[in-house]
């Protein structure tokens, strides 16, 4: 059952809903719904949620996430293919990542019901917003950050939460993409904050991918801190190969993150009576078995393009290891089975889909 009519709602927002036209062109991420919600924290106790019209945010100069960092996000989508829905596709599970990223970043545990409220109050108010070919989606963006005003490091007192929406199109593309091997730089550390949603280990990654795109690849996999030989992760994705038939894909760790489009895979592919294991994945072992034909697939999974087939791994001296089927079969399966969930087209034995009311206004 839904709970945003809990939400606070601002008169301007209605209108701003009410004059919201929707491009022809969309892309992904470059459309934002025209209301935003936000909920402040102060000295142990939440506020009232409020939807309010989307626009920029008033901040002091010494607000210490611009100097600390201290912030934590997810990532989620709603969709309404076919006159259905709209469907949130497993929201509970981002709140559980969201106060496990939170814990981490010394900020304030959400309760399930705000958290809840808010993401599908901006659903159910964006409702007619939402792209109906399938594939599209409202890509939903929940974010925490500290707004305490001091250029002192020590525990905050005070944060905002905040929810943006953004009607897109389709984030997949058939197109396979290179992927540089990072041999040099690390993302995360045991004992860090590689398993916490929190901007700076995105923030990180960018000189790799700038290094990436020179050797001619589009993302980047990293190694681990202390041998540099076992893979965790994609920049922003999970990973994961198809060898002998077995799909295969590193074991979670406080280095990677906890993907919930990677556990939700795991979990079609055992439904769907594929094989898994999830193990630790040396990096040599790895290309010699794309060289012995062992390893057939390869892709990255994550929550805006739910799959990306990837073609070939890049050393740093111009190596290439090219997978034999850059878009295979278990890719497609997994891909075309998720997304039939997540927009309702078909039975859902998991309970998965989370059914939004369409609000009126």
């Amino acid at each position: 059952m839904t709970q945003y009519k809990n939400l606070k709602i601002n008169p301007k927002a209605i209108q701003a809903l009410k004059d919201f036209q929707m491009p022809a062109e969309y892309g992904f991420g470059r459309v934002i719904s025209p209301v935003m919600i936000i909920c402040d924290y102060y000295r142990g106790e939440w506020g009232t949620p409020r939807m309010i019209p989307y626009g920029p945010i008033q901040m002091h100069p010494t607000c210490k996430v611009l100097h600390y960092a201290q912030e934590i996000f997810e990532g989620l989508k709603a969709y309404r293919v076919e006159g259905k829905g709209p469907f949130l596709f497993r929201p509970e599970e981002n709140w559980k990542r969201f106060n496990k990223s939170a814990e981490r970043m010394a900020m304030p545990e959400m309760p399930r019901e705000l958290f809840m409220s808010a993401v599908e109050g901006i659903t159910a108010y964006s409702a007619s917003y939402i792209p109906s070919l399938s594939g599209e989606s409202l890509y939903i963006r929940p974010f925490m950050f500290t707004s305490e005003e001091t250029l002192g490091i020590k525990p905050s007192d005070e944060f905002r939460f905040m929810v943006i929406a953004s009607p897109s199109g389709s984030y997949f593309s058939a197109d396979s993409l290179p992927v540089y091997i990072e041999r040099d730089q690390i993302r995360a550390c045991p004992g860090g904050v590689g398993a916490a949603k929190t901007g700076g280990n995105y923030a990180a990654g960018i000189q790799s991918a700038i290094r990436s795109q020179q050797h001619g690849c589009l993302q980047t996999i990293w190694l681990d801190a202390i041998e540099r030989k076992y893979i965790e992760e994609m920049s922003g994705m999970n990973f994961m190969a198809v060898i002998n038939d077995c799909l295969v894909t590193p074991k979670i760790t406080d280095t990677i993150l906890d993907g919930i489009t990677r556990r939700s895979l795991l979990k079609l592919a055992e439904h769907l009576g594929i094989t898994v294991k999830e193990e630790s994945m040396e990096m040599s072992k790895l290309l010699n078995a794309i060289q012995s034909g062992d390893c057939t697939e390869a892709f990255a999974c994550g929550t805006a393009a739910t799959i990306t087939p990837i073609k070939s791994f890049v050393e740093e001296d111009g190596t290439v290891y090219k997978i034999p089927y850059d878009n295979g079969p278990v890719a497609q399966r997994l891909r075309e089975g998720l997304l039939a969930l997540q927009e309702g087209r078909t039975e859902d034995p998991f309970n998965w889909v989370h059914l939004v009311e369409p609000a009126s206004y």
